[in-house]
């Protein structure tokens, strides 16, 4: 376990002190008539010499107003090194966005923000990139899959109170779109958020926002750290692609409409530039790169169910895989992002950075259902679960996946991916999300190595042991032993990941908190996994 010192408390408590000045914290539609600084502050868009800062102020009068933002070496603003000035109002929501330069690599500052009546907002610290080889090592924590309804931010709390991380990365789903009681049910429900609605205007996107961003966690762990961010589907709607989601109907009007106004409000309440990608320079460790796999290019996700209401599913499901799923102008990424994306890698690799570090929203590595997963359900599990497992199962014995709406719908362009990786020589990691479970892959292509993917478990959405009442490590034995790729695997428990980069060598720890289910800042390693430069496979 991570032993959290009384300073780190007290540094976290301070800069997330915003948050509980708010009165009433807990979500409710009072968020979004709240005044002065009750966002707390963020950072991101991290370079060697400069900072995106972002802050909420709304003024009593409504009116348009103007922000300053100070950086400082000290606490106490003693010696303000940078400064900003921006103009916001209404039509941003309040939020304001500036850039800082000038700043010194590799170093820890401070931040805060002047409203138009002389208050400062709540102080932040963050740190810039490192630049050339004088970094040694860096630390990333990694998030996903935050449902404020399941449960507490534990593991926001556990990694604002930690002193050894130079950056946080949120791979998607910072907060969900349902209405209250969809998801999760009441039953289920641990504490509200705001609207009540489902979001589909943009009113309403705004408003889960200042929800979710007065948690007083969340809001200590943007205060703590930079953090590079990207969408997923929920930011939207579940299972978007670019023309439509899942999670949207034709009663709910324009498609089109409703994702503009998600993207709007993700721009504005996020510490992120407009654009879609974006890679960044640590220092000659690595390259990071952010993707967009959900929202501007994605093609629509394969559907199998029909396959089984045919005369023979197993020869149906066979015409798919040799065909339909094979697809090679389905993608997640679009082919001017791709282009981008194989260019910038093989780039890195020739600059001589010594990883290449990909974030996807979704999982990679390739996963069947193993014939014994429905021996571990739930007796009481509905027929919707039960049959998804079967059509898994009978989908496994043609080799294909159960999950078509990560990278095992996309078979033709996760193999351009690999194979640009190999080509260029890469020391490839790939980090995910999305799927609420810890899993560890070796992905391979061609039969010769390609990389490896970290994929992260949830904040607090729930997993796999939703529907499952057998054993976990009954059941990650079962899932490692049917998947090649797959080396290792949590199906339980929640939490966040944190990446460690060395010249030699990536690691990176599972770490588990105690439950979701009461505000906590404890946490345990679970798990970690290491991959050696040059390797490409897990050690």
């Amino acid at each position: 376990m991570f032993r959290i010192d009384r300073r780190s408390l007290l540094m976290t408590a301070t800069l997330g002190l915003g948050a509980y000045a708010v009165p009433g914290f807990a979500q409710t539609d009072g968020v979004a008539a709240l005044t002065g600084f009750s966002s707390g502050v963020a950072s991101g868009e991290p370079a060697s010499d400069s900072m995106l800062l972002w802050t909420r102020f709304v003024p009593a009068d409504g009116k348009p107003i103007h922000l300053i933002a100070e950086v400082s070496t000290t606490a106490d603003f003693a010696r303000v090194v940078a400064k900003g000035m921006a103009i916001t109002g209404p039509w941003r929501d309040w939020t304001t966005k500036i850039t800082v330069d000038g700043l010194t690599p590799g170093t820890r500052y401070f931040y805060r923000f002047i409203g138009p009546d002389g208050t400062a907002s709540p102080v932040g610290r963050t740190k810039t990139l490192p630049e050339g080889p004088l970094a040694r090592s860096f630390k990333a924590a990694i998030f996903s899959c935050s449902n404020m309804p399941f449960g507490f931010f534990n593991a926001y709390a556990h990694a604002a109170a930690r002193d050894d991380l130079d950056l946080a990365i949120h791979l998607g789903d910072y907060f969900y779109e349902y209405k209250t009681g969809g998801y999760p049910p009441l039953k289920d429900q641990v504490r509200p958020t705001a609207p009540d609605n489902e979001l589909i205007h943009l009113a309403d996107y705004r408003i889960r926002y200042a929800s979710y961003r007065s948690d007083p966690d969340l809001q200590a762990l943007h205060a703590r750290l930079p953090m590079i961010v990207q969408w997923d589907d929920h930011e939207t709607a579940n299972d978007s692609w670019e023309g439509g989601a899942e999670n949207h109907q034709p009663d709910e009007g324009d498609w089109g409409m409703r994702k503009n106004a998600a993207l709007q409000a993700y721009r504005e309440w996020m510490p992120v530039s407009d654009e879609p990608w974006k890679s960044y320079e640590i220092g000659t460790l690595a390259t990071l790169f952010r993707t967009e796999t959900r929202d501007l290019a994605r093609t629509e996700q394969p559907d199998v169910a029909p396959l089984f209401k045919e005369a023979d599913p197993a020869a149906a499901l066979k015409r798919f895989r040799d065909g339909v799923w094979m697809d090679p102008a389905a993608t997640m990424m679009g082919t001017q992002q791709e282009d981008w994306l194989f260019h910038t890698l093989r780039r890195s690799v020739k600059a001589g950075q010594k990883w290449q570090i990909v974030g996807f929203g979704t999982i990679m590595g390739g996963t069947v259902m193993p014939a014994a997963a429905m021996g571990w359900l739930d007796p009481g599990a509905s027929e919707r679960t039960k049959g998804f497992i079967l059509k898994g199962i009978e989908a496994a014995k043609v080799g294909l996946p159960f999950n078509y709406d990560n990278w095992g719908g996309y078979p033709a362009e996760r193999a351009r991916f690999l194979r640009a990786a190999q080509g260029s020589g890469a020391n490839l990691v790939v980090i995910s999300g999305d799927s609420h479970n810890g899993w560890a892959y070796d992905l391979g292509q061609d039969r010769k190595p390609a990389g490896v993917e970290f994929a992260g478990h949830s904040v607090s959405s729930p997993g796999y042991e939703s529907a499952v009442k057998t054993d976990p490590k009954v059941v990650a034995a079962g899932l490692v032993a049917s998947n090649p790729e797959l080396k290792w695997c949590d199906t339980s428990r929640r939490g966040y990941m944190a990446l460690t980069i060395t010249p030699t060598k990536v690691s990176n720890d599972w770490l588990f908190v105690d439950s979701i289910k009461t505000r906590s800042a404890n946490a345990v390693v679970g798990h970690t996994a290491t991959v050696t430069r040059g390797r490409n496979v897990m050690a």
